[in-house]
């Protein structure tokens, strides 16, 4: 779906739910180079305060870009800044539910104001804000 700033409203909101495999942990640490040993040796992590391995707090973020990139408003939209916290880990196993949720639409600049939630069950594990830029209405 696409959607274009005038179809925007206050509350409407789109969700993208993965479930987050060994896999997924490995590739994004060879892909960010983020190789913390939080992320890969159970015995390092467990000796943290996560008590074993966590997933990358920024793959979690990267769900965000996803539903606003090809859900909500979708292909074409253009992120522009995040704002987020991380409130709890996510480990290998767990299904992360992202929903965003359109705050404000302001027209004039093109821009709409999202919030963000990504959650394992009840538990909220990061939260924060997105502004982007939603794509141009084709010239008829």
């Amino acid at each position: 779906m696409q959607y274009y700033i005038d179809q925007l409203q206050p509350g409407m909101s789109e969700s993208f739910s993965k479930t987050v495999t060994e896999q997924d942990v490995m590739l994004f640490g060879e892909i960010s180079g983020d190789l913390n040993p939080v992320h890969f040796d159970e015995e390092f992590a467990r000796k943290t305060i996560f008590r074993g391995r966590i997933a990358h707090g920024v793959l979690c973020l990267s769900y965000i870009s996803t539903v606003l990139g090809m859900k909500m408003p979708g292909p074409g939209t253009v992120f522009i800044s995040a704002n987020s916290r991380f409130k709890a880990p996510v480990r290998i196993g767990d299904t992360v539910t992202t929903i965003c949720t359109v705050r404000e639409v302001v027209p004039e600049k093109r821009r709409v104001q999202f919030d963000c939630v990504c959650k394992v069950g009840d538990t909220v594990v990061v939260e924060g804000e997105a502004l982007v830029m939603p794509p141009t209405r084709p010239k008829a």
